[in-house]
């Protein structure tokens, strides 16, 4: 797959853009004032595969919190901040690696010149954020609402600034919570500058609703050689957004590390609970670790295609009635009561990650 070829910047060790692989993205939604509740949901977001964290930056007591995530946080720190340069300046002072704040709305020349003065002195990226639901009146008035083109008028006004003071460590991001809009803006700002991309869909919705948003759009411009790093947006624990954003960048080839869940859509010659047996062990891979390397992992419901797929993964399980085949690189380990299934398969994959991390 052909990527389209951007600028790079680093946030922190994080290299974005310039042909790098794609940077899984989240945010959290602790009070960021609350340091050990935020350092914990980093910390969690990191183990599932998070590479790239943003927090919201609201008030000074927040922009004072920073020092000491910066410090402990195992990703790197990216400050979400609105309107008040003066958090900017202070979030940077704090050592964030990233700033997300928009140059034109922070009102008069001086201000934008104060915060780049302090990025440029510690090569920190500013990310201009476009959103949909966020328009300058302007804009809307001159063309009608929110359209593809008004968002990247609105994001080129804000890189015309900063590219004004000769400051160029610059990323956008165009979102919309209407995925035909968000696809279009990123294809035509696309076709006009080379800064790196930030794909997601906005206020994309739970889970479920969200997976499909996210994967259409993000997956869509991702398949066109667009983009450098994504979020799930999902309303929610944003530990979920990890393994879905993983999913999007493996199913593209973008990524090899990981787990790939394989499970038959159930017939009437399923003879074992799959559905939750499927539920199930989703649920408990999206709390490990994501291996480098990644592995296959197939639940399989009857005698007919379940034994040739469970046997083709890194590991998986076939049932029959009520009981069920364990299978691992393809050999058959044990044959289990139904309710034994699940943990066994669990212990199989767990041993194997203990085995195979980093620390051995």
């Amino acid at each position: 797959m052909l990527r389209r070829i951007t600028r790079e910047v680093k946030i922190g060790s994080v290299a974005i853009g310039g042909g790098n692989p794609v940077v899984i993205q989240s945010m959290t939604n602790t009070d960021t004032r609350d340091v050990e509740a935020t350092l914990g949901q980093i910390t969690g977001l990191a183990q599932v595969g998070c590479e790239v964290i943003r927090v919201a930056v609201l008030n000074e007591q927040a922009a004072q919190a920073l020092k000491e995530l910066c410090v402990r946080s195992p990703l790197p720190i990216v400050a979400d901040i609105h309107f008040d340069y003066r958090l900017a300046l202070k979030a940077v002072e704090s050592g964030v690696q990233g700033l997300r704040i928009n140059p034109g709305n922070i009102g008069e020349r001086w201000k934008v010149r104060e915060v780049v003065r302090a990025v440029r002195e510690r090569s920190i990226p500013i990310r201009i954020g476009v959103n949909a639901g966020s328009l300058e009146k302007a804009l809307l008035d001159k063309y009608h609402g929110p359209t593809a083109e008004s968002l990247v008028e609105s994001a080129l006004r804000h890189v015309a600034i900063l590219e004004e003071e000769e400051y160029g460590n610059i990323k956008i991001s165009l979102k919309a919570s209407k995925v035909p809009l968000m696809i279009e803006a990123c294809r035509k700002i696309s076709n006009i500058v080379d800064y790196p991309l930030h794909l997601g869909v906005t206020e994309a919705g739970t889970l479920r609703s969200g997976v499909v948003k996210s994967s259409i759009g993000i997956g869509t411009l991702l398949a066109e050689g667009i983009g450098d790093t994504i979020r799930v947006s999902l309303t929610g624990d944003p530990r979920a957004e990890i393994p879905l954003a993983l999913n999007i960048l493996r199913v593209l080839g973008l990524r090899k590390g990981g787990f790939e869940l394989i499970s038959c859509p159930t017939c009437g010659r399923t003879q074992v609970d799959l559905i939750r047996l499927a539920e199930d062990v989703e649920e408990r891979l999206g709390k490990l670790p994501p291996p480098e390397k990644g592995l296959s992992i197939a639940v399989m419901g009857c005698v007919v295609n379940g034994p040739g797929e469970a046997r083709e993964a890194d590991f998986g399980i076939a049932g029959g009635k009520g009981n069920g085949l364990l299978f691992e690189k393809g050999v058959v380990v044990a044959r289990l009561p139904e309710e034994e299934l699940l943990p066994a398969l669990m212990e199989r994959i767990e041993d194997y990650l203990k085995n195979t991390s980093p620390k051995n």
